[in-house]
């Protein structure tokens, strides 16, 4: 059977706008999900939804299985009677232009424990009954993730390697005591939880119900500082110290010259293996209750990851090191079905990864902005593709399109120009026709490409640590007529969902 064609867009949930410091999932998420379904856009696809740390990436989150609180939407606990008008903060008269990950941390944190409070407050009801349920539901990670948020509150945020050695190392008795001691506080992050869960199912249904299928995201690495981390030490290359010693990043590539040196720890594959990679399938399940399908980060870690000792300054020292290769997708899809993924395998990218992925079948990726180096060969120009792909103008990674194209030098941009020929001097949407014209099954493009932004918009630069993650775009910039010329597109190029 063919599968269907489609296009979508690329925008994670923080750049939504509106009024508080950060986007959130109440109006303007069903407003963003109305627009894909006006330009006839079949996905849209997000970054990791989990709690983030204070540089606010995606890829360094608190918990691999968690949802960020920061997206909580307070207008919509306001008209459940979770809220009253006196517990919402002040939020001047136009929101704010970037994401600011402090500011909205201390302005949504006195009205969720209002909510809270609110909550306990109230007679059994149908809320408290769906609460109760998410708990027993999700309990598996759900208690350690409450009880390490809890612990990191009441440890005034050190890390978790940092507090007393018997908590440290999850002393049993020293776990049941803190439990006793912060029952209220693990309570409390329980529900923040399921308010999360919860705000973001009415964002997945209303999708669904319009026809755009939800991309998530599933990150290779965890952050050291992470309930994964501190919960199941053995299943990383730690030292007694609870510090790695070794680091995750890649080799130098195009981003780096000196590659790029995450710093997350390493896992140790054997006995995750030993486990059934339980660890691993929990978190496939978890992504799949909340998404229709879901990229998989880094997808060479699992052919090779390049690991480097820990405390060195750049990744030019380190070595690949055997990933569990296709024993891992087996198992998991013995565990839980065949697996709705997207690979990135992009950088570098040996051929036991294009063997891998070829094998399993899962579609990798294509970014156009890799497409140019002068060669015809360029596995990344559209006459090279397999339709088994899913194309990008660029990625999160990736500067705006627009950017890119004028900081081309001239003889790479006289080959993006030979190659497109007569084309649309708007380089973002040239790209855009480009990528909706191709074979590849699907066609994204990140939202700042289809507004046709320059550099002020881009989302992440990697290898930095500042001023990342913070876009937003405006109210008013979703129009309709920026819907009709998309869905003309998708329809043109037979992408536009079946009705």
């Amino acid at each position: 059977m063919r599968q269907e064609r489609l296009s979508g867009i690329l925008c994670h949930p923080t750049s939504l706008p509106g009024m508080n410091p950060i986007g959130t999932l109440g109006a303007q998420a069903l407003a963003f999900v109305d627009f894909l379904a006006a330009a006839r856009q079949g996905l849209w696809q997000i970054l990791p939804l989990n709690p983030t740390g204070p540089d606010g990436s995606p890829y360094n989150a608190r918990s691999a299985l968690a949802g960020n609180p920061l997206l909580i939407d307070l207008e919509r606990l306001l008209a459940r009677g979770l809220l009253r008008d006196c517990d919402l903060p002040g939020n001047g008269d136009s929101g704010m232009a970037e994401v600011d990950f402090a500011e909205a941390d201390a302005f949504a944190e006195p009205a969720l424990r209002a909510a809270f409070a609110r909550f306990r407050e109230m007679a059994p009801s149908e809320l408290t009954t769906r609460f109760l349920a998410f708990r027993r539901a999700q309990q598996d990670w759900l208690e350690d993730y409450a009880l390490f948020a809890a612990l990191r509150k009441a440890h005034a945020g050190v890390p978790w390697w940092g507090w007393d050695d018997e908590l440290a190392r999850r002393d049993p008795a020293a776990i049941d005591t803190w439990r006793r001691r912060l029952r209220d506080e693990i309570a409390y992050q329980a529900f923040l939880q399921f308010l999360v869960d919860d705000q973001w199912a009415t964002v997945r249904r209303y999708a669904n119900a319009r026809g755009v299928r939800i991309i998530g995201d599933i990150p290779i690495y965890v952050a050291l500082d992470s309930a994964d981390v501190w919960a199941n030490q053995t299943l990383f290359a730690l030292t007694p110290e609870g510090q790695p010693s070794v680091v995750a990043g890649v080799p130098p590539d195009l981003f780096s010259a000196t590659g790029q040196l995450w710093g997350n720890p390493c896992y140790r594959w054997d006995v995750m293996a030993e486990q059934g990679y339980r660890w691993w399938a929990a978190r496939f399940r978890r992504a799949l209750e909340q998404c229709d399908l879901v990229r998989l980060d880094h997808f060479r870690g699992f052919a090779a990851g390049w690991q480097v000792p820990a405390g060195e300054e750049t990744a030019i020292g380190g070595r690949w090191a055997p990933g569990p290769g296709r024993a891992f997708f087996e198992r998991l899809a013995a565990a839980l079905g065949p697996l709705p993924i997207i690979v990135e395998d992009l950088g570098v990218i040996t051929d036991d990864v294009h063997q891998l992925r070829q094998e399993l079948g899962y579609p990798g990726m294509k970014v156009l902005q890799f497409a140019f180096d002068g060669t015809g060969d360029n596995p990344y120009l559209p006459h090279n593709y397999d339709p088994n792909c899913v194309v990008y103008t660029g990625t999160h990674d990736n500067d705006t399109t627009n950017s890119w194209y004028q900081s081309l030098d001239s003889m790479a941009r006289a080959q993006v120009d030979r190659y497109l020929g007569p084309h649309d001097p708007d380089a973002a949407w040239a790209l855009l026709r480009l990528a909706q014209a191709s074979v590849a099954r699907s066609a994204i493009a990140p939202l700042q490409d289809v507004l046709s932004l320059g550099a002020e918009a881009r989302m992440n630069t990697p290898g930095t640590a500042e001023c990342n993650w913070r876009w937003r775009y405006r109210p008013g910039y979703l129009t309709s007529g920026l819907a009709h010329r998309l869905s003309e597109l998708s329809e043109c190029y037979g992408r536009a969902p079946r009705r």
